[in-house]
């Protein structure tokens, strides 16, 4: 499958609201390893963001959306709590956010894609290390995270209990 990965656009947005839209009825349908909801998060708001911030970049096959990620150098709150691998300000780290694989195009391999797409620009932007955070419960995208080489940190609460996400699983991958 041939991914082509770029900076996300305005002219993306409705598109990334769509993808955003139709994971979350797929997720509603069956076992929803993330914990998201529609009109939750991910929203449209997160892409307009993104495309704003220059950190959204989309994965495209035939020229539609089939993923996308933000990479930011902000972390969650929780995370200053964490035992990471070295001190840092975060202007030498990546954060992960809003990592999404299009509703067809679940185990095709895109996460994999999207995920060696953001070690590689990590690298690149000559980063020390990658940190995300994952919902304990999401099996598929920690057995992912661990397959691209992250290692465990933590377990704390991005205070989303009233979602029931108590746990999220602290990850990172040095470079």
């Amino acid at each position: 499958m041939d991914i082509i990965f770029d900076l996300g656009k305005e002219k993306d947005i409705d598109e990334l609201e769509q993808l955003y839209n139709g994971l979350n009825d797929h997720l509603a349908k069956g076992v929803n390893f993330p914990g998201w909801k529609k009109d939750v998060y991910p929203v449209r708001q997160n892409a307009i963001d993104g495309v704003k911030n220059g950190n959204l970049y989309v994965a495209k096959y035939n020229g539609k959306i089939i993923g996308s990620v933000i990479l930011s150098h902000e972390p969650e709150s929780a995370y200053y709590n964490a035992k990471w691998k070295f001190e840092s300000d975060y202007s030498d780290v990546f954060v992960i956010h809003t990592f999404v694989v299009h509703s067809e195009f679940l185990k095709c391999g895109v996460g994999k894609a999207l995920m060696d797409f953001s070690i590689e620009h990590s690298i690149m932007s000559q980063a020390k290390s990658i940190r995300l955070d994952v919902y304990e419960g999401n099996i598929p995208a920690v057995s992912l995270y661990e397959k691209c080489g992250f290692k465990y940190v933590d377990t704390v609460d991005l205070g989303l209990g009233n979602y029931g996400l108590n746990w999220f699983r602290l990850y990172e991958k040095s470079l």
